[in-house]
């Protein structure tokens, strides 16, 4: 079931993928922050509080609606509801139009251009920046968006739904994700604050969340790209980024497409940019050692996507070899 879920998924979100503004997404936003208005006193009892509420009862109520489905109506039931949550929580989409947005740009010679679609797409300034530069943070976005929004939901929702736990792998890793960005980001003096300690217990949590996937993602690229290499790399260089999990991924592409990624970060725009609305993003990377490799180019902007691709596939492949086995035994 876990297979046909996910193709299922994928194949719809391709077609007709989530608008920016969806109901969905609002109402988890609204979820969220009632959690934190009503439950974040500034101690760490009351972190751990919210972040339960904002996380675990969405991954309840979607597991509870799971087992429902199963006992009452049976199994296809049971995936369809499957297919809609991971629909939900899948999200190519949902950060593959900037990244062609930007490819297009750098093709077409239009540096300025590329420059703009990577400062509104990460609120960063990306006015000084050579091209070499901006496909190197393209690259690192990139790979740590699809990570975030394809292969850890992938992850968790395969770990869980072969323990009989349905969607609720993929509910929980996006929500764990995404109260540790919206809580940050509320942390602005712009807008309403979070406590420091809600921001420490959801990132702490998210860190030991991503723990898995993102070696999991890692190794996918390893297998499919240069693997040799990228295991050389993910051995000697996922420490010089700040974040392991991070660090981990970027490690791990650097050798798998043999491309320098870590130096300079980018840093965030000036203070008027931060009163646009929250949306979907990745925090600008700190300050970084390079990697190994070939200076960044427009090409390997291509060797990455086909590199995300390949490791969609290998995924789906073992999932489809493990659906076989189980029917055939």
């Amino acid at each position: 079931m876990s297979f046909f879920a996910i193709f299922c998924a994928l194949l719809l979100e391709q077609v007709r993928p989530l608008a920016r503004d969806n109901a969905i997404h609002g109402w988890l936003r609204a979820w969220v922050r009632w959690s934190s208005d009503n439950f974040d006193a500034g101690k760490s009892l009351h972190g751990w509080t919210s972040w339960a509420l904002a996380v675990l009862l969405p991954t309840c109520v979607a597991l509870g609606v799971y087992w429902m489905l199963a006992h009452w109506i049976g199994w296809p039931a049971a995936v369809l509801w499957n297919v809609v949550v991971l629909y939900g929580t899948l999200g190519f989409r949902q950060f593959s139009h900037h990244f062609t947005e930007i490819r297009n740009a750098l093709e077409a010679g239009d540096e300025l251009q590329a420059r703009e679609h990577l400062a509104a797409w990460q609120r960063v300034d990306a006015s000084e920046l050579p091209r070499r530069e901006i496909v190197r943070h393209v690259i690192e976005y990139s790979v740590l968006a699809a990570h975030r929004h394809v292969f850890g939901v992938l992850v968790w929702f395969a770990v869980l739904a072969a323990l009989g736990l349905g969607p609720a792998g993929a509910v929980f890793y996006r929500m764990a994700e995404f109260v540790s960005r919206y809580w940050r980001y509320r942390a602005n003096p712009q807008n309403q604050s979070a406590s420091a300690a809600l921001q420490q217990v959801a990132g702490a949590a998210w860190t030991v969340v991503d723990w898995l996937p993102a070696r999991a993602t890692a190794l996918g690229f390893a297998i499919v790209g240069s693997f040799e290499d990228a295991i050389d790399s993910w051995r000697h260089h996922a420490q010089q980024f700040p974040n392991d999990n991070d660090g981990v991924i970027l490690a791990a592409t650097s050798g798998a497409v043999n491309v320098r990624l870590g130096g300079e970060a980018l840093k965030a725009k000036p203070v008027s940019s931060a009163l646009q609305p929250f949306e979907a993003g990745l925090q600008p990377p700190q300050d970084s050692a390079s990697t190994p490799g070939r200076e960044p180019e427009l090409a390997h902007l291509r060797s990455v996507v086909g590199l995300v691709w390949r490791t969609v596939v290998l995924l789906l492949g073992l999932l489809a070899l493990l659906t076989l086995a189980r029917l055939l035994g």
